[in-house]
Protein backbone atom coordinates (compact mmCIF):
# COMPACT_ATOMS: atom_id res chain seq x y z
CA UNK A 1 0.00 0.00 0.00
CA UNK A 2 1.39 3.40 -0.89
CA UNK A 3 1.60 6.02 1.80
CA UNK A 4 -0.11 9.40 1.85
CA UNK A 5 3.34 10.69 2.87
CA UNK A 6 5.11 9.50 -0.29
CA UNK A 7 4.95 12.94 -1.91
CA UNK A 8 5.28 14.96 1.29
CA UNK A 9 8.20 17.35 1.22
CA UNK A 10 10.98 17.09 3.76
CA UNK A 11 13.19 19.75 5.26
CA UNK A 12 16.06 19.89 7.71
CA UNK A 13 15.49 21.18 11.20
CA UNK A 14 17.96 23.44 13.03
CA UNK A 15 20.02 20.39 14.07
CA UNK A 16 20.29 19.14 10.50
CA UNK A 17 17.84 16.28 11.05
CA UNK A 18 15.50 15.55 8.14
CA UNK A 19 11.82 16.01 9.05
CA UNK A 20 8.60 16.02 7.07
CA UNK A 21 6.73 19.25 6.58
CA UNK A 22 3.32 19.37 8.31
CA UNK A 23 0.45 17.81 6.37
CA UNK A 24 -2.45 20.10 5.44
CA UNK A 25 -5.79 18.40 4.77
CA UNK A 26 -8.51 19.92 2.60
CA UNK A 27 -11.97 20.57 3.94
CA UNK A 28 -14.35 17.73 3.05
CA UNK A 29 -17.87 19.19 3.05
CA UNK A 30 -20.92 16.97 2.85
CA UNK A 31 -22.23 16.32 -0.65
CA UNK A 32 -25.50 14.95 -1.98
CA UNK A 33 -23.74 11.92 -3.50
CA UNK A 34 -21.88 10.85 -0.33
CA UNK A 35 -22.45 7.22 0.64
CA UNK A 36 -23.22 6.24 4.23
CA UNK A 37 -22.32 2.81 5.58
CA UNK A 38 -22.70 1.04 8.92
CA UNK A 39 -19.44 -0.48 10.16
CA UNK A 40 -19.13 -4.15 11.07
CA UNK A 41 -16.50 -6.11 12.99
CA UNK A 42 -13.31 -6.33 10.94
CA UNK A 43 -13.93 -3.16 8.93
CA UNK A 44 -10.85 -1.03 8.37
CA UNK A 45 -10.44 2.35 6.73
CA UNK A 46 -8.03 1.04 4.09
CA UNK A 47 -10.36 -1.81 3.12
CA UNK A 48 -13.33 0.55 2.86
CA UNK A 49 -11.25 2.95 0.73
CA UNK A 50 -10.27 0.09 -1.56
CA UNK A 51 -13.90 -1.00 -1.93
CA UNK A 52 -15.21 2.48 -2.81
CA UNK A 53 -12.17 4.15 -4.39
CA UNK A 54 -10.03 1.27 -5.65
CA UNK A 55 -7.10 2.73 -3.66
CA UNK A 56 -6.47 1.70 -0.04
CA UNK A 57 -4.11 4.67 0.33
CA UNK A 58 -7.14 7.00 0.20
CA UNK A 59 -8.22 5.79 3.65
CA UNK A 60 -7.34 9.21 5.05
CA UNK A 61 -10.23 10.78 3.10
CA UNK A 62 -12.77 8.65 4.96
CA UNK A 63 -10.95 9.23 8.26
CA UNK A 64 -10.90 13.01 7.79
CA UNK A 65 -14.53 13.13 6.65
CA UNK A 66 -15.58 11.32 9.82
CA UNK A 67 -13.07 12.64 12.37
CA UNK A 68 -11.66 9.18 13.15
CA UNK A 69 -8.58 7.08 12.54
CA UNK A 70 -5.92 8.93 14.47
CA UNK A 71 -3.23 6.25 14.66
CA UNK A 72 -5.38 3.29 13.60
CA UNK A 73 -7.02 1.95 10.48
CA UNK A 74 -9.64 0.09 12.54
CA UNK A 75 -13.14 1.50 12.73
CA UNK A 76 -15.43 1.45 15.73
CA UNK A 77 -18.10 -1.22 15.26
CA UNK A 78 -21.66 -0.09 14.56
CA UNK A 79 -21.03 3.54 13.62
CA UNK A 80 -22.22 5.26 10.49
CA UNK A 81 -19.40 6.38 8.20
CA UNK A 82 -19.65 8.94 5.44
CA UNK A 83 -17.75 7.90 2.31
CA UNK A 84 -17.26 11.00 0.14
CA UNK A 85 -17.62 10.26 -3.56
CA UNK A 86 -15.65 13.26 -4.83
CA UNK A 87 -12.41 11.59 -3.70
CA UNK A 88 -10.49 12.56 -6.83
CA UNK A 89 -11.19 16.24 -6.23
CA UNK A 90 -10.26 15.84 -2.55
CA UNK A 91 -6.97 14.14 -3.49
CA UNK A 92 -6.18 16.94 -5.99
CA UNK A 93 -6.82 19.59 -3.32
CA UNK A 94 -4.60 17.65 -0.89
CA UNK A 95 -1.77 17.62 -3.43
CA UNK A 96 -2.11 21.37 -4.07
CA UNK A 97 -2.08 22.17 -0.36
CA UNK A 98 1.02 20.06 0.26
CA UNK A 99 3.24 21.05 -2.66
Amino acid sequence: MSSRYENTATKKDNRGKRVRKPIIYPAIPRAINDIYIQTSPGDRLDLIAFKYYGRPSYYWIIAEANGIGKGSLNTPVGIQLRVPQNYQQIQSEYELLNK
